[in-house]
């Protein structure tokens, strides 16, 4: 789990290195591309057995996978990896809290969103723009949740979901060849966002394939709440973006939301 988690913050880390040359538009298609060919590679889906009934949802997981991770890393690339990862975290948490009714649960409820305003408070640096895409990244994390669900529903297996990368790829596909001629990459920025595909795409995929075989998915779940927290890591050591004591504060107070709302679930 240690290693997923890491492996997808240095990925997005990598992939920033690229923005002056290719833009997050084209770090984005690029890893598009990868998780295509990993997931197809592995999963190889039946794509003519698929009925009008599985293709919907799937069409739906295509589009919100691609804005999902086109949002995250323009909000990286506007306030940094750790605050971006902290803001996109609030879309699993927020399915966490809306299925139960508990008070410990509405208590976590606010003080996510007293983190959230914290990071939000008007200060002459804030960019709101920034902050907005990783808000969009959080709204499309809860809908690729549901959206998983349903296709797994009616999909066997992880078919739905390597369809739904393939088309993600089509979709970013004229994108990728505007970005290559407007801007020709060079070696090192297309191998940095080969790089992100790899570490932010397919490692973490294949990995918790893995881990999820030996780890309960409550231990898994209260995990995830730490990738906020090596996103920061990774931030402040790869890339100098150094957190305030009040959004390292925020920061601690969505992971804090989530651990407690595991912690405390009924089984």
């Amino acid at each position: 789990m240690l290693g997923s988690g890491l492996s997808n913050q240095i990925g997005a880390a990598t992939g920033s290195l690229a923005f002056p040359v290719l833009g997050p538009v084209g770090v984005v298609a690029v890893r598009q591309y990868v998780a295509a060919l990993v997931l197809i590679a592995v999963d190889r889906p039946r794509l003519r057995t698929f009925t009008r009934h599985q293709w919907w949802p799937v069409i739906l997981l295509a589009v919100v996978f691609g804005t999902m991770n086109l949002s995250l890393y323009t909000a990286i690339d506007r306030v940094g990896l750790g605050l971006a990862v902290t803001l996109e975290f609030l879309g699993p948490l927020a399915i966490a809290l809306a299925a139960t009714r508990r008070r410990v649960d509405a208590a976590c409820a606010v003080l996510a969103a007293a983190g959230v305003i914290t990071l939000m408070r008007p200060q002459p640096s804030t960019d709101y723009v920034g902050m907005g895409f990783g808000l969009l990244g959080a709204a499309c994390w809860a809908a690729y949740i549901l959206l998983n669900r349903t296709v797994g529903s009616r999909i066997p297996g992880a078919q739905g979901s390597a369809a739904a990368a393939g088309l993600s790829a089509l979709m970013f596909l004229p994108v990728g060849v505007l970005v290559v001629l407007r801007h020709p990459p060079t070696a090192a920025a297309l191998g940095c966002a080969v790089a992100a595909g790899v570490l932010s795409s397919a490692v973490p995929y294949l990995v918790d394939l893995f881990t999820l075989r030996h780890v309960p998915p409550a231990a898994f779940g209260l995990f995830m709440s730490v990738n906020p927290v090596l996103a920061a890591l990774v931030g402040w050591i790869g890339l100098g973006q150094r957190l305030g004591w009040a959004d390292a504060a925020a920061v601690a107070a969505v992971v804090t939301a989530n651990a407690v709302s595991i912690l405390t679930s009924r089984r």
